[in-house]
């Protein structure tokens, strides 16, 4: 599916009718339910559920109110007030007596934050239209929001259909879900909550939880340091979820000579690595060991720790074990292979997976074989891989089939030569088992034919990162050739430059410079779900990544004209000799969406891999 039309700059084209959703803290202020019906008890404990203190405001006896407003009001969990105990002018009757009383009330109460108005012409009370409007013209005049049930032009703010999560002991969690048609079927956002519902892993709430208590301890200390020292200028380091747009932003290597201020930005860049890569249901097991272990850099326990699932097999330790380097293909299950498939379902006993394998991959394991995800965090790389290849060693000693798991192939890019030779060294010679690489994968998923005839006649395979974070050399533009750049997205303003700079760049790329207008895609999370492409020039390839929002690593480049040439209805004449066209003119007709565009977004797999 494609993402929102762009304008001629680029950027997306607003168009009305949508919400601004936002979740609001309403600790110590006050929400004011008109009505003590049904609908009222519903937004009582909605509001209670956000920390609010619950006035009831209704007519009639504290009898007539339902069920649950009563039991609230008797745990004292909300106020009820009859409206006939208010002070009122003794001239007036019926509703407009009501109104009076209401604008004294809201005079003399301060900290009211939101009104919800249950009772209007459908509802059990029956007030007129007339009423509701002098109720949101009362609150409007004190800057108070109002919610006026039926009647969506008097409302400030509407109520999501909403699902907050439980974790396994039935406790309820940070986590909510909130979907809203913007009044256009309140059933159906319903149906559509309890479908997303539905397909979240159970084990979703818990690990928000686990989370948020690992992310609070390093913000704790990154906070103590701040205090005692107080220079620590770089705030969007120590947010997760602030300015980075890429939990892969690169750090300074781990030392033993980092500073305090720098110790505490690598935890806090680490608890937003896991957070995107570790698998849902490992993060909502972590205990408070595993969360120390994590931010001091260690690696958990293989006896202890609850990222380590318990093991069923017996161990008999007058056999060898063997070591398995097993590639896991792009993401989606569908793609690994007959021997990978094999590999973890059938003869893994310890199965050591890197962090960028997904969850959907891993939950093929069976629950007896025991799992531990690589902590290949910026600054941490070197470190965690050494602790896996030890980790390998130790267990196969133990008599244990090892599953050394990695995204893709793993000699691609995997560092499986690396791990062959420390594996051999230490008298195992590993089993090298090849997956899909990402390489050709991606741009298969991307609607991009690497080498399409009468575009493109080789490609190239290359990284935007060498060894222990160090700058590469790219090769040159070759108008027949693709260049594809793996793991070089959080570096794009730098590859960028070293394609298509001049003189002060001749040293980061072997070749002449790339066109400004020459087609780039960036292709994120491949094969899975939330897939997204990202199409443009060269040019313009960074400020459409901006705009775009946060990044999905992983993610890769393709650059050269195989990127436009099935788009549509095809452009495979690049190469054709004296074409029609000039290059420009044919980027501005492939990037053309209501006249000229500069970049194209498209989120989600083609139809049809749902089947699979």
């Amino acid at each position: 599916m494609q993402g929102p039309q762009s304008t001629a700059g680029g950027y997306p084209n607003p168009q009305g009718g949508a919400s601004l959703v936002l979740a609001f803290r309403l600790q110590s202020k006050i929400t004011l339910i008109l009505g003590s019906g049904v609908l009222a008890a519903s937004r009582a404990f909605s509001a209670l559920e956000a920390d609010s203190q619950v006035i009831i405001l209704a007519k009639g006896d504290f009898n007539v109110a339902c069920d649950e407003i009563r039991w609230r009001t008797q745990q004292e969990q909300l106020t009820f007030i009859d409206w006939d105990d208010l002070p009122g002018s003794s001239t007036t009757t019926g509703e407009e007596k009501d109104i009076e009383a209401l604008e004294s009330y809201l005079n003399i109460t301060p900290g009211i934050r939101l009104v919800c108005v249950t009772e209007t012409l459908f509802g059990t009370q029956g007030r007129s239209r007339t009423f509701a409007e002098k109720v949101y013209q009362l609150c409007s005049d004190r800057n108070i929001s109002v919610n006026t049930t039926d009647i969506p032009d008097l409302c400030d703010f509407t109520f999501t259909s909403t699902h907050r999560f439980e974790d396994a002991e039935g406790d309820r969690t940070p986590l909510q879900i909130g979907v809203t048609t913007n009044g256009q079927g309140c059933r159906l956002a319903g149906r559509i909550k309890r479908d997303i519902v539905s397909r979240l892993p159970k084990e979703a709430g818990a690990a928000v939880t686990k989370v948020g208590r690992m992310r609070a301890l390093a913000k704790a200390n990154a906070d103590s340091v701040k205090r005692q020292e107080d220079i620590l200028e770089d705030e969007e380091e120590l947010e997760e979820n602030g300015g980075v747009l890429t939990p892969n932003r690169p750090v300074p290597s781990r030392s033993d000579t980092e500073t305090a201020i720098e110790s505490s930005k690598r935890r806090i860049k680490w608890v937003a690595q896991i957070s995107e890569y570790w698998p849902l249901s490992k993060l909502a097991q972590m205990s408070a060991t595993d969360m120390e272990e994590v931010l001091a850099g260690e690696n958990p326990k293989l006896s202890s720790s609850s990222f380590v699932l318990p093991s069923m097999h017996s161990l008999n330790l007058s056999q060898p074990g063997k070591i398995l380097l097993v590639g896991s293909g792009p993401g989606h299950p569908s793609l690994l292979t007959i021997a990978t498939h094999t590999a973890l379902t059938q003869m893994a006993d310890l199965v050591l997976s890197d962090k960028l394998v997904p969850d959907a991959v891993l939950a093929l394991i069976p629950s007896t074989v025991q799992v531990r995800i690589a902590k290949k965090f910026p600054g941490n790389a070197e470190g965690a891989q050494m602790e896996m290849m030890e980790a390998a060693v130790e267990a196969a000693r133990r008599g244990l089939t090892v599953v050394r798991l990695k995204q893709g192939d793993p000699v691609v890019y995997g560092r499986a030569g690396e791990e062959v030779l420390y594996f051999r060294a230490h008298g195992y010679e590993p089993l090298v088992i090849p997956g899909v690489s990402s390489a050709l994968a991606a741009p298969t998923f991307a609607g991009i034919s690497v080498t399409q005839r009468g575009v493109a006649e080789s490609f190239v395979v290359c990284t935007g990162v060498g060894r222990k974070g160090k700058e590469v050399q790219l090769p040159g533009y070759e108008r027949a050739k693709t260049l594809v750049i793996l793991m070089g997205v959080a570096r794009l303003p730098q590859v960028i430059k070293a394609l298509t700079g001049e003189e002060e760049m001749k040293g980061r790329r072997d070749g002449i410079a790339y066109p400004l207008h020459t087609p780039i895609a960036i292709i994120e999370r491949a094969s899975m779900p939330d897939q997204r492409v990202i199409s443009s020039t060269l040019k313009d390839i960074v400020v459409a990544m901006e705009s775009a929002g946060e990044q999905r690593p992983p993610g890769m480049m393709i650059i050269g004209w195989a990127v436009l040439a099935l788009w549509g209805k095809g452009d495979v004449a690049v190469l054709d000799e004296g074409g029609e066209q000039t290059d420009e003119e044919r980027v501005t007709r492939w990037l053309a969406r209501n006249g000229t565009g500069r970049w194209r977004v498209r989120e989600g797999l083609d139809s049809g891999w749902e089947s699979f």
